[in-house]
């Protein structure tokens, strides 16, 4: 049971709150488009969201306690790893199992949906297997992958995803709705790098605030806060979300001096915090709202 219970390190169970946020806009896309809910089907898409993001966390702590990263980076309460298999090395292949079952479980679902709604599902859901394993390894290696890969996760892989497992259609609607989570959890672990360029870079990572420092990518994370907002703007304009989604934009009052902190403490780790746990609070609080006014509209 103590070594079960470690394992909720690697997993970073706090921040698994992100995955229901992304996939109630999945849910409210397809209420809005006018598909019947079966409760079982999403209740199979949100397990599987979660395990995706478990598998992801997993893979993520054991690589880089294998590369040693973990041991060198400034760790803060929103970045640097959990710490527990520095801690506990014997807990390494335990947490490594975990990643394997929590992405074979996600794939399991994943063919199954495959059968129920349609093989249309199987490249969305083969690349966001592709994301989950070389995310650490690979794509934390091309500062632009890197940058995007996360979105493409959380964003229009997962809440079309869902919509699609509940629909068994894709729609512009779902669509516009995941850039809201595309651009804000990219950009979520944009400003979590930030901390950590002098120890990613000894490792070979090569992300903006390595390529071209913390400054500059302060610069890409405003431009893409304000992308996230501007699609809900879009969307309603466009007529693909309803205008009750506009109480999305209430996170805009917490966007801007977050922004603006950031770029002007990007070099000051400890003055920067702050802003890392407004990003977190942003990556929660827009999407359950677009969420809301996709269900309520």
């Amino acid at each position: 049971m103590h070594r079960l219970k470690l394992l909720l390190g690697p997993m970073r169970v706090p921040f698994l709150i992100l995955t229901p946020a992304c996939v109630l806009l999945g849910l409210g896309s397809a209420v809005w488009t006018g598909g019947r809910v079966n409760w079982l089907h999403f209740a199979m898409a949100l397990v599987g969201a979660v395990c995706a993001h478990i598998s992801v966390n997993a893979f993520n702590e054991y690589f880089d306690y294998k590369s040693g990263l973990d041991a060198t980076t400034q760790r803060t309460p929103f970045s640097g790893g959990s710490g527990t298999l520095q801690a506990r090395e014997d807990m390494a292949i335990p947490a490594l199992a975990m990643s394997w079952t929590t992405f074979a479980i996600t794939g399991c679902i994943g063919l199954c949906f495959a059968f129920l709604r349609g093989p249309a599902i199987l490249p969305l859901g083969a690349l966001g297997l592709l994301i989950v394993y070389a995310y650490t390894p690979l794509l934390t290696r091309s500062p632009f992958l890197c940058l995007i890969a996360p979105g493409l996760g959380f964003g229009p892989l997962m809440v079309m995803g869902v919509h699609f497992a509940l629909t068994g259609v894709y729609s512009w609607t779902a669509f516009v709705a995941s850039l809201v989570p595309f651009f804000l959890v990219s950009d979520l672990l944009l400003l979590n790098q930030f901390p950590d360029v002098e120890a990613d870079r000894r490792v070979g990572r090569r992300h903006y605030p390595i390529q071209i420092g913390r400054k500059a990518s302060s610069l890409i994370y405003g431009a893409f806060l304000a992308s996230a907002y501007l699609s809900i703007v879009a969307g309603v304009v466009l007529g693909l979300l309803p205008a009750l989604c506009l109480i999305g934009l209430l996170g805009s009052a917490l966007a801007v001096p977050t922004g603006v902190n950031a770029f002007r403490h990007a070099d000051d780790i400890g003055r920067l915090v702050p802003s890392m746990g407004m990003n977190v609070l942003l990556n929660l609080a827009t999407p359950v709202l677009v969420a809301v006014g996709l269900l309520a509209g």
